[in-house]
């Protein structure tokens, strides 16, 4: 009996990584690699599996044993339970939202991060981490030509947590240098209510999510009328600021957004942030979705305003085809990160804030942050910006082309031209004469037909209340070959329902 207690301790001690198992590691990544061929030999980007069948599968599981299955029992069994079913982002036939297919060497990048378990926020944990770390935010802020000496950055899990970096910068830093008050060390008065940020009506949603959760509340967020590009109209952000101040509000900051998620609008950064140093407002871009085209010849002109923004968010797990998490948020002037910062004896304490090694968690809101930057690393050095700043070209191009031959159909409302890689329109034949919730409703049908099937994922979107489809092009590989098909499939079913109905 304790013979069989000391194996059974030993073989679990095995599934420790370090010197004496790295071995087992290597034959594990070879069984999953050859798991993962399958996955990516799949010939629909979904099984079409329904939510009840995958249910009774994961409770199989869960009544079963915990523990104790050799490595060929597990990958067979997350095959049936997840690779056989999960959404293929690679896959032709997926173009619904913002999923990029990855690069390998972005995948290496992240394996060795995973296996290596490095923790990027202080120096101790990290060393030449934070080192190659920070070289990327220096690269990303010379690409939008962030002043070299004074602007700063953080990789951070995405768009909407560099948003809310960025309004509490913005939020804070108006109280401290425009009325004295310090919300980090004493926490609101009763003017912080009254603050107020503008956006365009199209703006991500993370704006008014952050704006509740740093205690100014849905109201403070002010939404600006777009113009028929459905970028920011920037007289109607002037007057919009008027209105505020004569109702007694401040205006503190204004989000100017290089690419909207439905389309890929990018508001005019230039004229916006005039109007933000009139008013003495944070001017802060989100670039989550466009920003990344900074490095193309056809976009890069629309983003040179941006050098002018106080603070930018970019993430590369969208246009940059890195696995996620890969996210950034600069700020023009790197003194702002006092407003995030935090100094604790056992980690980082403040009498090494100006040392030579450097503690990355002062600059962020995360304490334990895995190292995100090595695959963005890996791509860099063995990729480049030109070659990715070539697959951006190619799927504006693509999405130009699915513009096209919507408009070639004449079955289709196509509501704008591409700026980035979106295209929004709806399955609309003219000549029937329907109420505007029978069309609402045969796009509905098409989108959730296509997707319960396994043929094509499109995604579905509300203009006016009225709901539209959308094509989001991100992998260079879609032919237009792709796109005919996933149109006559869309003009397949929609017919197959006016029928029915």
């Amino acid at each position: 009996m304790l013979a069989n207690q000391s194996i059974n301790q030993i073989n679990a001690l095995d599934h420790i990584l370090d010197a004496t198992s790295v071995q087992q590691l290597h034959q594990y990544m070879d069984e999953m690699l050859h798991y993962l061929s399958d996955f990516f030999k799949r010939d629909q980007f979904y099984s079409g599996i329904s939510i009840e069948t995958l249910q009774k599968k994961i409770d199989t599981v869960k009544d079963g044993s915990d523990a104790n299955l050799n490595i060929h029992e597990m990958l067979a069994s997350i095959k049936d339970l997840y690779l056989n079913h999960t959404i293929a982002f690679h896959h032709s036939t997926y173009i619904a939202h913002l999923n990029c297919p990855i690069l390998i060497p972005a995948i290496l990048g992240d394996t060795i991060a995973t296996i290596v378990n490095t923790a990027i926020e202080t120096w101790d944990q990290s060393t030449s981490g934070t080192l190659i770390e920070q070289e990327l935010i220096q690269w990303i802020c010379q690409a939008f030509q962030l002043p070299t000496e004074s602007s700063d950055g953080i990789f951070t899990s995405g768009g909407t947590q560099s948003n809310f970096m960025a309004l509490l910068m913005a939020r804070d830093h108006y109280a401290f240098h425009e009325m004295g008050i310090n919300i980090k060390q004493n926490g609101f008065s009763n003017d912080i209510h009254r603050f107020r940020i503008f956006c365009s009506e199209k703006a991500h949603y993370s704006i008014k999510k952050n704006a509740a959760l740093l205690g100014l509340g849905y109201d403070a967020v002010i939404p600006v009328a777009v113009d028929e590009a459905f970028r920011m109209d920037t007289k109607a952000l002037e007057l919009a600021i008027v209105q505020e101040l004569e109702q007694g509000n401040i205006p503190i900051a204004v989000v100017a957004t290089t690419g909207t998620t439905d389309f890929g609008s990018i508001d005019p950064v230039e004229t916006i942030s005039t109007i933000a140093k009139k008013h003495k407002m944070w001017l802060h871009v989100d670039g989550a979705y466009g920003g990344c085209f900074v490095f193309t010849n056809s976009h890069q002109q629309r983003l040179d305003a941006v050098k002018y923004a106080d603070s930018v968010t970019i993430d590369f797990h969208k246009t940059f085809f890195q696995p996620v998490c890969s996210s950034a948020f600069l700020v023009r002037n790197k003194d702002c990160f006092k407003y995030v910062s935090y100094y604790a004896d056992y980690l980082n304490p403040k009498e090494t804030k100006d040392a030579a090694e450097p503690n990355l968690v002062a600059k962020s809101i995360q304490t334990t942050r895995r190292f995100d930057a090595l695959k963005l690393w890996f791509t860099k050095h063995m990729v480049g910006a030109e070659t990715i700043a070539g697959f951006l070209e190619t799927v504006h191009e693509r999405a130009n082309d699915a513009y096209q031959l919507l408009k070639a159909a004449q079955c289709f409302e196509v509501l704008h031209e591409p700026e980035l890689s979106t295209v929004v329109f709806r399955y609309k034949i003219h000549t029937m004469s329907l109420h505007p919730k029978a069309h609402d409703a045969v796009n509905l049908y098409i989108k959730k037909k296509l997707f319960s099937s396994g043929q094509a994922s499109v995604a579905s979107t509300k203009v006016n209340g009225v709901v539209y489809l959308k094509f989001t092009l991100l992998n260079p590989k879609t032919t237009v070959e792709d796109l005919e098909h996933i149109i006559s499939l869309i003009v397949q079913q929609g017919n197959l329902y006016y029928n029915k109905n």
